[in-house]
């Protein structure tokens, strides 16, 4: 009782043909054909731009840039902010 039969599946679909009609449905498949294809493609600029981050991240890290002067490595350095002079504001 649980389970559809093939003779339950070909009533359904019967049933649904008549309700909304053949125009209709071919237009529900390619919306959501488009839909699908839309999010395959989204997902692999997504995979495309991350392995890009990755190739930047490990060529930065495996060639790190040395101070001429010392053995200081660039990103090693701190920076902090000048300070402010308050005297001088207008």
């Amino acid at each position: 009782m649980g389970s559809f039969s093939i003779t339950h599946w070909l009533i359904l679909l019967v049933v649904v043909v008549v309700v909304f009609g053949t125009s209709k449905l071919k237009n529900a498949g390619k919306d959501l054909g488009g839909a699908v294809k839309g999010f395959k493609e989204a997902v692999k600029d997504e995979q495309a731009e991350h392995a890009h981050k990755h190739r930047v991240l490990d060529h930065e890290s495996s060639s790190p840039v040395q101070n001429e002067q010392s053995d200081t490595r660039i990103d090693d350095i701190e920076i902090s902010p000048a300070p402010v002079d308050d005297h001088h504001k207008i």
